[in-house]
């Protein structure tokens, strides 16, 4: 059985799965890895979703402000021999309800192409493309999404 905690930034099993996460991105991608790293610091986020296997950490997601009715989803990464198996689905399930309880109506996320898995995870999630925003505009590889959480 999957169990999802909230947690912070601090949770010493989230920062073991952005470790493998980081490891991953800059094995697929070390460029465009090592220009997005500075834009994923999670120092600057507050709310932290870490999923867990017979109380083995096998996921995270996190979510940070972007503007007054916008969240970030950030920092989403499941183990790769935990994949497939809905872990992705229920953390970004947890983040969007989060998101909605703290009163945001939208979420923003960015990805890479590279990560076929995660554009599926999201499109089957409803997540509609859109232009690149912010630090990620002028980032070729870069794909971003958005969802209204009012209408889902």
């Amino acid at each position: 059985m999957i169990v999802t905690k909230r947690t912070g930034p601090d949770n010493k099993d989230f920062h073991i799965l952005v470790q493998e996460l980081d490891k991953e991105l800059t094995m697929l991608d070390k460029e465009a890895h090592s220009v997005c790293a500075q834009f994923n610091k999670i120092e600057s986020i507050n709310h932290v979703i870490v999923a867990y296997i017979e109380h083995e950490p096998v996921g995270c997601g996190a979510i940070r402000e972007y503007t007054q009715d916008t969240m970030e989803i950030k920092r989403m990464f499941v183990s790769l021999d935990m994949r497939h198996k809905g872990v992705a689905s229920l953390i970004l399930n947890e983040l969007e309800n989060w998101t909605k309880e703290l009163g945001y109506k939208k979420a923003i996320l960015e990805t890479g192409e590279r990560l076929p898995g995660a554009t599926k995870l999201y499109e089957k999630h409803k997540y509609v493309k859109i232009p690149n925003y912010g630090q990620y505009k002028d980032i070729e590889r870069s794909i971003c999404y958005e969802k209204d959480l009012v209408k889902s």
